[in-house]
């Protein structure tokens, strides 16, 4: 089993982005034209024949080529699995095999371009050799050589007479670029694979960066309880103990633990509620890490941050529930934070593109949402969110001077 896919090793959540579709999209259809453009100049030369004589042998021999043709294009769709990712239902496999060996066996009974009735089974050799492990892949490699190095052997062996390498030009460029075929197949998968590769560990990097911050948060957590925690218990056993001995003393390390219990309680509220730890500027610059490691280009404009405590925090809490959305229902690669000031107030503006299907049919909004529009109305601001041709926007207006409710 390789490193990628080991149970020990870590696998990203979210689903590759809009990039590497489109890679994979033109990556099939640059092997796809190669095989169309081949098995086309197949089927012209195929034709020339026919037409001057056309009989039971000339039929067959169409017959099987289109189907041959067909199935090879068909098969293509199965090697997004990738080099040594494991052949399709062995029925695809047959339906490849099957009338691309006809071509073979029903081209020694033609006397027109024989070679060329060697190269449909040649090609899907190629195709399967793909999708196998090293060792098998150049066994299916080799074989496929062997029988096209064969039939010009059977076919001296039923006439009595050999056939020389043909003289026509195309029929010639052919067959050089049906040799050449394992080299574009092969490196064409291999570049698929260093893309997923890249692709996953983008976002391996997206949710290593989300873990580092929640993390961080759980640093802050422990730190504010551990401390407070082990005071409380120690004065706590220690008016235990007093209670029949000293009362007065007793009585004081509990008031002394109902004081730390609330101190702990109301740090605990500050960390959460982003008084603790919520730096404006300091979110920011974790939002465009956090969307840029995530694998969206992010561009960051801030004016002066607002010297309102209560502006402060609301647009730091806004910030962070942007970001939020951001990574968990789009697959954006473009995102925008812009922070303008005025004397009025400020207004934070997020945007970004790559809106799901998921989110826009969504018509319920979520707790964060309708939490920060509270958080921003009890300051006199406002909060909008509008979704138009992909691009999702957030804006957050505060004003200069909260005006609590």
């Amino acid at each position: 089993m390789s490193a990628a896919t080991a149970p020990e090793v870590l696998q990203p959540t979210t689903r590759p982005g809009r990039s590497v579709h489109t890679t994979w999209t033109y990556t099939l259809g640059c092997m796809v034209f190669i095989l169309v453009v081949l098995d086309f100049m197949l089927v012209v030369l195929a034709l020339e024949p026919a037409k001057a004589r056309f009989d039971a042998v000339a039929g067959l021999l169409l017959i099987s080529l289109v189907c041959a043709v067909a199935t090879q294009i068909r098969y293509c769709w199965f090697l997004r699995a990738g080099l040594s990712g494991g052949l399709p239902p062995i029925a695809w496999t047959l339906a490849l095999v099957i009338p691309s060996a006809a071509v073979w066996i029903v081209g020694l009974f033609t006397n027109a371009d024989v070679l060329m009735w060697s190269l449909p089974l040649w090609l899907a050799a190629c195709l399967i050799a793909c999708l196998l492990p090293n060792r098998q892949r150049l066994a299916v490699l080799a074989a496929g050589l062997a029988l096209t190095l064969l039939h010009p052997i059977t076919y001296l062996i039923l006439h009595g007479q050999s056939y020389a390498f043909p003289e026509e030009p195309g029929l010639r460029m052919l067959i050089s670029y049906a040799a050449t075929m394992p080299v574009v197949l092969l490196s064409s998968l291999w570049w698929w694979r260093i893309v997923v590769e890249l692709d996953r560990h983008r976002l391996m990097a997206g949710e290593l960066a989300v873990a580092q911050e929640r993390l961080r948060f759980a640093a802050d957590l422990h730190d504010i309880q551990g401390h407070h925690l082990q005071v409380i218990a120690l004065k706590s056993e220690l008016a235990e103990r007093l209670l029949t001995i000293d009362a007065e003393a007793a009585r004081g390390h509990i008031h002394d633990s109902r004081l730390i219990a609330k101190q702990a309680l109301e740090e605990t509220r500050s960390l959460v509620s982003g008084y603790r730890g919520t730096v404006l500027k300091n979110e920011l610059e974790n939002a465009r890490e956090v969307l840029s490691a995530a694998g969206a280009q992010c561009e960051l404009t801030i004016d002066p941050v607002p010297e309102n405590p209560d502006a402060h925090k609301a647009l730091a809490m806004a910030v962070r529930e942007a970001t939020t959305n951001i990574l968990r229902h789009s697959n954006a690669t473009l995102a925008s934070i812009t922070l303008a000031a005025s004397a009025n107030g400020c207004i934070l503006t997020v945007s970004n593109n790559g809106v799901t299907s998921e989110a826009t049919g969504s018509r319920t909004p979520g707790n964060g949402l309708a939490g920060l529009r509270e958080r921003i109305s009890a300051l006199g601001g406002s909060l909008e969110t509008t979704t138009n041709a992909g691009f999702f926007e957030l804006q957050a207006s505060v004003p200069s001077k909260g005006n609590a409710q």
